[in-house]
């Protein structure tokens, strides 16, 4: 009953695309953007895609194998691993449970502005002004909770569905749909030209060197180690790991799966769409505002910058904006329903709860959270100071003690755990599993990355959070 309960994927395509849609979410879409844009360019791209292939893949390896090794989500995976590291399973369920409320949160931005683009009142936002119409939206008491209601209850409806029915096929259509688009966006964005008042032509090629080509302009060592550490927060962002999804994921994975060739496709997946994103957004915002509008970041940048770039491209702006905020929905979307589907499987393994009750507990915490989180830009308005020194609101707060904190700590702990207390050969032998014998040609490296260099990144990480190092500027 419990197996029948919690479901499996069908194949290889429908873990490969469900996990892909995890990892493919904000993070690919507007953060990585940004970061290669502040961080050199092409310097950026390198240190990232080293990372990708060495840090992300260890981390990712590691989950995904514990959870197809236990069969069970994150709650009670690590304590079957090992009994001392039970706790962490606490924990990285907490991490999802905090997360996908205020991911929803944003996610009902997303619906708002696609809703506006798509049906064509995008004069709404060019003519209140695209910050004064984001500012006034989430500051509103009631538009942002509707939105923020309906992507969580789309997501909610999704997950109750289960795996093969709800994740998988859902999966299957939203993937390959977000692929065609941010393909079709990319290709167009590259033949964009602009002349400013000023007479100056900048065209999208100009932008995407800015994006390609490392600019070593004024790196210095100190320069260089907050390269790596944007990069090495952004990979964390990106590819969902420490948050109990892979490792729920991996126990839905069956034993005859091939899980290097299935890793590694998440990992061009999620590579790919995130170059692919900053190939859109760079060289348009470059060609219409110049170096200048990529200094933007967070909120701004998606939802204040690019609307004023579609407002100057006219009626052809009213169309990529439409199909701009539906990609961003797409990536959204399938990113939340992981988040929620890591605390149900949980739910469901600990409590035994039918699908559909496990969901609805989730759900109902969630509304609670996230509803305090939307109001958090009106009735509950803070300056909550962080201890990065920075001010931020509710949600700010959220993100800052989850992504800053505990995904590092509960990465870290997994490593300990895999590198020095279970052993690498506890993953390994179920990494072997469904390779017809193929030599795991990573082994060497993923053994030194668990026991030694992603402990470290790790630690670095963490003093990281409490601004330990601000002397690099």
């Amino acid at each position: 009953m419990e197996k029948n309960t919690r479901g499996n994927f069908t194949g290889n395509i429908g873990f490969v695309l469900a996990t892909a849609g995890s990892a493919i979410g904000l993070g690919n879409l507007w953060r990585f953007p940004y970061l290669a844009a502040k961080d050199g360019g092409g310097l950026f791209l390198l240190i990232y895609l080293a990372l990708v292939l060495t840090f992300g893949f260890t981390l990712m390896t590691a989950e995904i194998a514990i959870g197809r090794k236990t069969g069970v989500g994150p709650l009670q995976a690590y304590g079957r691993m090992n009994k001392s590291f039970g706790f962490l399973g606490w924990i990285s369920t907490a991490v999802p449970l905090i997360i996908f409320p205020y991911y929803c949160v944003i996610g009902g931005w997303i619906v708002e502005y696609a809703f506006t683009y798509t049906v064509g009142a995008a004069g709404n936002i060019y003519e209140t002004g695209a910050k004064d119409f984001f500012t006034g939206f989430i500051t509103s008491n009631i538009s942002p909770l509707l939105c923020f209601v309906i992507f969580m209850t789309i997501s909610a409806a999704i997950v109750i569905l289960g795996v093969e029915k709800g994740i998988e096929k859902a999966s299957k259509i939203m993937m390959p749909a977000l692929f065609i688009l941010i393909i079709g966006i990319s290709i167009y964005s590259l033949t964009l030209s602009h002349t400013d008042e000023n007479g100056v032509t900048r065209t999208a090629w100009d932008g995407l060197m800015i994006y390609l080509i490392p600019n070593f302009e004024g790196i210095s060592f100190s320069k260089f180690i907050s390269i790596l550490l944007d990069a090495v927060g952004q990979l964390f962002y990106s590819l969902s790991v420490a948050m109990g999804i892979m490792i729920t994921y991996g126990s839905y994975t069956k034993k005859d799966s091939n899980l290097l060739s299935s890793i590694n496709q998440i990992e061009l997946f999620d590579t790919g769409v995130a170059f692919l994103a900053g190939m859109i957004i760079i060289p348009t915002v470059f060609v219409f505002q110049g170096a200048e509008g990529l200094a933007a970041s967070g909120p701004s940048l998606m939802f204040v910058s690019l609307p004023q770039v579609f407002e100057q491209m006219g009626i052809f702006g009213h169309v990529l904006g439409a199909l701009f905020f539906i990609l961003v929905f797409f990536a959204a979307l399938t990113s939340a329903i992981s988040l929620m589907e890591a605390v149900t499987t949980s739910i469901i393994d600990r409590f035994h709860l039918k699908r559909i009750t496990a969901t609805l507990v989730c759900y109902a915490i969630s509304l609670l959270i996230g509803a305090v989180v939307c109001l958090g830009y009106n009735v509950f308005y803070l300056d909550i100071p962080l201890p990065n020194g920075s001010v931020g609101q509710i949600l700010d707060l959220l993100d800052y003690v989850t992504n800053n904190l505990m995904l590092p700590i509960v990465a870290l702990l997994t490593c300990i755990m895999i590198g020095w207390v279970c052993k690498p050969k506890s993953v390994l032998d179920e990494i072997s599993i469904g390779t017809d014998g193929k030599k795991f040609r990573r082994e060497k490296l993923f053994v030194v990355m668990i026991k030694f260099v992603a402990p470290v990144l790790l630690v670095v990480i963490l003093l990281q959070a409490f601004n330990l190092f601000s002397f690099l500027g």
